[in-house]
């Protein structure tokens, strides 16, 4: 587990006004923290299912992950100080005001969560569904897809990121 000064990012957060969608994972992983890049773990399914989805025209390497502006695709995390597995972290990890602040200033068309833990902090509920919330910021929707990490494979289900792909293409 990395920790950083308050005020720093383990990864930059890439966003511009008006995308079409921002991915928010609860925190960078260890191995995304030590590559210094966005979903780099062994096994992360975050950029084949982009692809797959057609959501980029190629499948991207995680090095690459700035380029996804061009496709009007945003990432950021909602606990940005910290990295390492969703256990380890701690409830003062987590940032939702700055994630919501965010979000209303880049006006995203959807907020896209990747697994329930990071949505579950930001909504402050445990009960939460996959897919469409009816919970808005602003005039973002907001979305709960599977998380894409290795380590989270038995709640795997790509049906998810299928909707998001039709949703986003309407």
């Amino acid at each position: 587990m990395f920790y950083l000064m308050e005020g720093d990012f383990i990864l930059p957060d890439v966003l511009k006004p008006n995308l079409k969608v921002v991915f928010c994972g609860t925190a960078a992983g260890d191995k995304s923290a030590m590559r210094k890049a966005y979903y780099a773990g062994p096994g992360n399914k975050f950029w084949p299912i982009l692809y797959r989805i057609g959501l980029t025209p190629v499948l991207f390497e995680p090095k690459d992950y700035q380029r996804l502006l061009d496709y009007n695709i945003g990432l950021t995390d909602l606990a940005k100080g910290v990295s390492g597995a969703d256990s380890k972290l701690k409830k003062s990890n987590f940032d939702a005001e700055s994630l919501k602040d965010k979000i209303l200033m880049y006006e995203p068309n959807v907020l896209c969560f990747n697994g329930k833990k990071a949505a579950q902090e930001f909504m402050g509920r445990k009960d939460i569904d996959y897919g469409l919330q009816n919970k808005r910021i602003g005039k973002t929707l907001l979305f709960v897809a599977p998380s894409t990490s290795g380590a989270a494979n038995g709640f795997w289900n790509e049906k998810y990121y299928i909707q998001l792909a039709v949703m986003l293409q309407c």
